[in-house]
């Protein structure tokens, strides 16, 4: 009687435990089990649970190939092709619609632009202040380094009038 055999008397539980024994042993032999276990049909990697599987999903398939159809052709149409929207069939309430809608659009473009606005503003602002700082940082420190005799100039704000090094120890 072969090892084969006997695992197939006890059933899947015992090819489970062979795999798992096998990869733990040495995995080649893990592995080898499980490609046989597949390859023999032990597992029923390739039998279907009932005959009738391959049909339901064909029909799966196909019905939802069919649901594609009808919404590809529902956004080809020519009533909502270009983002029209599909008439109410109240032409009163269909004109007031797109009068909002219209509006509505008018107004967003118009908060963008001064969204925009206010962005450079804020930005300017920024930027002339920066500018005023930087010109009033350097300023007093070229007027105070001319008349100094340690020779020291602004590239160096570390150092002091002194001329000693300033630099903060971290």
């Amino acid at each position: 009687m072969s090892i084969a055999t006997k695992l197939d008397e006890v059933g899947r539980p015992a090819w489970i435990v062979a795999m798992i024994a096998g990869f733990i042993i040495f995995w080649p032999i893990g592995l080898a089990i499980l490609a046989f276990t597949i390859w023999s049909g032990r597992m029923g990697c390739r039998s279907y649970a009932y005959a009738g599987y391959r049909d339901e999903r064909r029909a799966w398939k196909e019905a939802w190939r069919e649901r594609k159809r009808e919404m590809r052709e529902m956004f080809r149409s020519e009533r909502n092709r270009f983002g029209g929207a599909m008439s109410t069939g109240n032409s009163a309430f269909d004109d007031y619609k797109a009068e909002t809608l219209r509006r509505l659009e008018e107004e967003q473009a118009e908060f963008n632009e001064f969204l925009e606005n206010l962005r450079r503003s804020r930005d300017k602002a920024e930027f002339e202040q920066f500018m005023q700082s930087r010109r009033n940082a350097t300023t007093p420190a070229t007027t105070e380094n001319n008349g100094s005799s340690n020779g020291s100039n602004n590239l160096e704000p570390w150092r002091d009038q002194s001329g000693e090094n300033n630099t903060p120890n971290y």
